[in-house]
């Protein structure tokens, strides 16, 4: 018998009539840097369906393996589904299933051993057995899948097994709704193994409107081979988000490198299986940052009715008609420095109003005062607060002095011996 040394992917075209006259089609289609996801419908999927048949010849032989699966499939999907075996006609199978994966398969002269996976339509399953073909999904994640080998990440610089993996892998049946891209075009550019450490929303932005998504996923390995030949383990990170937080992390091994894709495809299902269930406990959220609503040029504006003029005079403390407006430019290393600062220049006498009108956290941001004075002035507040000030026009610059050293307290003069009587 044969083993053949990688798993197809079969398409059942019209029926098993296609598949008598050999066409099938190999549903993977390699790229110049990468390669297409193969599927991302949302057929029903029973996997790892065992056949051994035995027939008049090979081809008999495999043809009744695949009907066999056929029926096993679908009882377990309906047990799966409903809690009950279900059984059907092989001419109503062959109306349902869209595709028939080859996960292992040995072929002899009259004989057929093999590990099917078995694909359902699933609006026509859902009908027959009575349940919902309904499936909630994720907000549209982009996933960059990072390999780590040798000491260098790769993402769609090249054509890596760990993105073939996720282009294989069928995400009809997740909660989350990926966005893979097939490494061809600017892939290669906006998308690479270092735009994880790059957490500027600004950019992500830019970068997540061109593939129509809301946010990021970093699903990385690093690949640790023992000895040319021998085994090879995957260390698998699953990552999140512009600021890459982690979701879980774990290990795979496998024997040697002819288990390669088999290791990695099990690094897929883990690493679903985890956004899964980081979406389901409130974890897996798009970053609030990264969502925007621009104004829509088409929207018509209704008419209102004319309201009196209102006098809010007392509710709401407004500048005054002398009040100045400055710019100022203080350090915001974190959330809490923008508060603080805030409230330090609210607390000078004179100030009307203090606004963070820029907002750079790790940065440098920009606040809009009004003051009742001049610059001079304000200046000279700040810098009875502790600020070191630089001014230029309207424009201040702040800083938090430096804490002075303390002052060395001189030792005591050692006493005069007394005087003998």
């Amino acid at each position: 018998m044969r083993k053949p040394s990688i798993s197809l992917a079969l398409r059942l075209g019209a029926g098993l009539a296609l598949i008598w006259a050999g066409g099938f089609a190999l549903a993977q289609i390699e790229g110049s840097r990468g390669a297409a996801p193969i599927d991302s419908s949302g057929s029903f999927e029973v996997s790892g369906v065992a056949v051994d048949v035995v027939a008049g010849n090979a081809e008999a032989a495999r043809l009744g393996g695949w009907r066999l699966a056929q029926r096993k499939g679908w009882a377990q999907l309906s047990q799966r589904l409903t809690g009950r075996n279900g059984s059907l006609s092989d001419s109503a199978l062959d109306s349902l299933v869209t595709g028939i994966i080859v996960e292992n398969e040995q072929i002899g002269p009259k004989r057929y051993i093999a590990k099917l996976g078995i694909l359902f339509n699933r609006a026509r399953a859902a009908q027959i057995l009575g349940v919902s073909n309904s499936l909630v999904r994720s907000p549209p994640m982009l996933v960059m899948p990072i390999v780590w080998s040798g000491g260098v990440g790769t993402t769609f610089d090249a054509a890596t097994p760990w993105q073939a993996a996720w282009a294989r892998f069928r995400t009809g049946n997740s909660s989350v709704d990926y966005i893979r891209p097939a490494g061809s075009g600017p892939d290669s550019l906006l998308l690479n193994a270092g735009q994880q450490e790059r957490p500027g929303r600004g950019w992500w932005r830019t970068i997540l409107d061109q593939y129509g998504a809301d946010d990021v996923l970093f699903p990385e390995v690093r690949l640790y081979r023992q000895w040319p030949g021998g085994p090879v383990i995957g260390a698998f990170r699953a990552g999140y988000g512009p600021d890459n937080r982690e979701l879980t992390r774990f290990t795979l091994r496998v024997e040697n490198g002819d288990g390669l894709p088999a290791l990695l495809d099990a690094g897929v299902k883990r690493m679903d299986e985890a956004y899964q269930a980081g979406l389901r406990s409130g974890m897996l959220q798009p970053d609030a940052l990264l969502r925007i609503s621009p104004p829509d040029p088409n929207a018509v504006v209704a008419p209102t009715e004319t309201i009196a003029p209102v006098d809010l005079e007392g509710l709401f403390e407004t500048p005054t008609a002398t009040a100045t407006t400055f710019s100022i430019q203080f350090d915001t290393p974190s959330a809490a420095a923008v508060a603080s600062s805030e409230a330090a220049l609210r607390g000078i006498p004179g100030v009307q109003s203090a606004i963070t009108g820029s907002l750079a956290l790790g940065g440098v941001s920009v606040m809009r005062v009004n003051y009742d004075g001049s610059a001079e002035g304000l200046a000279a507040a700040l810098a009875a607060r502790g600020w070191d000030v630089d001014q230029s026009g309207t424009t201040l610059r702040i800083r938090r002095a430096p804490a002075a050293a303390p002052t060395p307290v001189a030792p005591p003069a050692p006493a005069e011996a007394a005087e003998d009587e």
